[in-house]
């Protein structure tokens, strides 16, 4: 058991190591989801969704070639399904976009401007992970079981884009993203290839620390194959919605024996360490606060939106948009189509306000 217990400190360690390179990469690249959609939309300006879908391809890339060689099993990663959940997707990636661009961004970026000063992201932090608890276990989480979570395909073979049988697939969309990425010239700085690579990396290397270094074939306590310091019990990799809410709840009740530390709490507390070291270093560091009462309102409602949305979705832009789609898990899929789409209609929506206001 102390062979264990070091090995379970190992995965933690690598867990909070990764997330404190995310914090310092995103503080420093501006890598957002949020950001990526918002710099189309309103300026035309593709650099940081070519950052984002650079990430993606590098985790493909990775994921595939990990699978391959055998170091981490495919069926057992917290995105396997045969179920494809369209309803829960769809619904819950669209609220977690919308609330995304009025909490102005996901739950990563929220870590990220907490780290770097920002008291109205302490509270999107707070409420986010209330109501992300909420829908995993209490009320909302009622209401999700007995609504959208009862509407689903059964997909036998797997809800993944590996139904469509073709050799290498992993590749060949990593490949052709990759090439989208690299055509354009003014991609080529340090910045953005810090973000794709550095970013993508870290979830390729969390993938084969989750599967690989904290897989324990026969538990001695159940005999049974755990993977260490999961909450799923299952191999995860970046996430930033549940794993908010389990960190809350790992503060609140940490004299409970049952409550123990997560590779998703110790992810969260790195990116928090990360940004702030990383927003110190640079000087960027600076307090921020709500700016009048709808400001606050705006923000609460998309702290709900985010926590009620991403569990429905079984992922944010990090859990969804890049570990569940480096799988090629089809719930990935319709839940970053849903996300992207949402967090569209609450831009224009927003811009359609702003536009409003200055003609009064």
């Amino acid at each position: 058991m102390t062979e264990l217990v070091a090995l379970t400190k190992e995965v933690l360690g690598a867990f909070f190591l990764g997330g404190l390179l995310l914090g310092i990469i995103s503080q420093r690249t501006h890598f957002c989801t949020m950001g990526a959609i918002s710099d189309v939309v309103n300026m035309g300006d593709w650099t940081r969704a070519r950052q984002w879908a650079g990430a993606i391809a590098v985790a493909m890339i990775g994921f595939a070639a990990l699978s391959d060689l055998g170091l981490i099993d495919p069926s057992k990663i917290l995105y396997a399904s045969t179920r494809l959940m369209w309803l829960s997707t769809l619904v819950g990636g669209l609220m977690f976009g919308y609330g995304m661009v009025i909490a102005s961004g996901c739950g990563s970026k929220t870590l990220v401007r907490i780290g770097g000063g920002n008291l109205k992201s302490v509270v999107v932090f707070v409420v986010m992970g209330v109501s992300a608890f909420a829908t995993l276990k209490g009320i909302t989480a009622v209401w999700r079981v007995s609504t959208v979570d009862t509407v689903f395909i059964n997909m036998p073979a797997g809800a993944s884009l590996h139904v469509l049988g073709i050799p290498g697939l992993g590749y060949i969309l990593a490949s052709a993203l990759l090439l989208w990425v690299l055509r354009h010239s003014d991609f080529w700085t340090f910045d953005n290839f810090l973000a794709s690579l550095g970013i993508g990396g870290l979830v390729v290397a969390l993938w084969w620390v989750s599967g690989h270094l904290g897989f324990v074939p026969e538990y001695p306590e159940t005999l049974d194959a755990v993977y260490l310091a999961t909450n799923s019990g299952r191999i995860e990799a970046l996430n930033f919605v549940a794993p908010v809410a389990y960190t809350l709840d790992w503060l609140m009740f940490h004299s409970d024996a049952s409550k123990v530390l997560t590779v998703g709490i110790a992810a969260v507390a790195g990116v928090l360490v990360g940004s702030a070291a990383s927003a110190w270093q640079s000087q960027t560091f600076r307090w921020e606060g709500f700016a009048d009462p709808r400001d606050l309102g705006q923000h609460l409602l998309g702290s709900v939106l985010m926590g009620v949305g991403g569990v429905t979705a079984m992922g944010c832009t990090y859990g969804q948009g890049l570990s569940g789609i480096s799988t090629l898990s089809l719930n990935a899929v319709v839940t970053l189509a849903a996300i992207v789409l949402g967090a569209v209609v609450s831009l224009r929506l927003q811009a359609a306000r702003l536009e409003r206001t200055a003609c009064a």
